[in-house]
């Protein structure tokens, strides 16, 4: 699959210089159009406590937006200057709707999201992000709140499990593979290594590796057992010691059961992870 669309979500000025950079390359390497977001909120005051808020906090308020705004812009046509790419910088006043159903708008015509990683205990630009995960319907590239300034894409690991979410995000990630690249299956258990549903796992695994193979990567499928430790400690781990420069995993789930599992492993991955994550639902 060729990117020709990216979306990168840029919320204030620090997202837009750790996310832009990988967004700049990647557009580079497919000669993909790249829209820059920004979204401009509303004020909202509740019709009975209207009548308490002074007006200069409307006015204070709108003149923070617009600052902000100009600042992030700045960002990004600084990074895009000296490209021959087309850029588009979209800025979007939310009005009634909320940011993330604004997000969700414009996210669903392109073919990848980038988004910087949520400050920490910034639970609103967490909850925003992984319902820009969940319910966009496209994969979406997390960059690290610091920056990512390596390439992405020459040694992966794809966290594995017999799951729709799993075998979309596999996929997915043929887009952002460079050629020849390194993938590194990734199967965790966390109960009976025998178990009928890992066993299961493992062979449709190796068939997966195989199928990359035949994309010119080399392949390989790796089994781990945990009880200590979450699975998110796990991935990390390998990712670290594979020199892996990208994570793939399924996010979030199609159950109540399932999403607490997998749900985890989103969060803490939007929490802690220290080098880009592709999160397919």
């Amino acid at each position: 699959m060729t990117i020709r669309t990216i979306l990168v979500f840029l919320p204030d000025a620090a997202s837009a210089r750790a996310a832009m950079p990988p967004a700049e390359a990647l557009a580079r390497r497919h000669g993909a159009h790249l829209i820059g977001l920004h979204l401009m909120e509303s004020l909202v005051v509740y019709p009975e406590l209207a009548m308490h808020v002074p007006a200069p906090a409307f006015t204070d308020f709108s003149a923070s937006q617009k600052k902000e705004a100009e600042a992030v812009e700045a960002v990004f046509r600084r990074i895009t200057a000296v490209e021959d790419f087309v850029t588009e910088w979209r800025l979007i006043r939310t009005e009634t709707a909320t940011a993330a159903d604004r997000l969700l708008e414009s996210a669903r015509a392109a073919d990848l999201v980038i988004a910087a990683q949520p400050p920490k205990d910034a639970r609103g630009a967490r909850e925003r992000c992984e319902r820009l995960i969940r319910d966009s319907g496209r994969p979406v590239l997390v960059v690290p709140r610091d920056g990512w300034d390596k390439p992405i894409g020459q040694t992966a690991l794809l966290g594995w499990s017999n799951t729709r979410e799993a075998t979309r995000a596999a996929h997915d990630a043929f887009a952002l593979l460079k050629a020849g690249a390194a993938v590194h299956i990734l199967s965790v258990a966390t109960g009976s290594t025998e178990a009928p549903d890992y066993r299961d796992s493992l062979a449709t695994a190796s068939e997966l590796a195989q199928a990359f193979d035949r994309h010119g990567h080399r392949a390989e499928t790796v089994t781990r057992a945990t009880r200590d430790n979450s699975v998110t400690e796990v991935l990390t781990r390998e990712a670290f010691e594979r020199g892996a420069d990208l994570i793939v995993t399924g996010a979030l789930g199609h159950s109540a059961f399932y999403d607490f599992v997998v749900g985890a492993v989103t969060r803490e991955l939007l929490e802690t992870a220290t080098l880009p994550v592709l999160f397919s639902k």
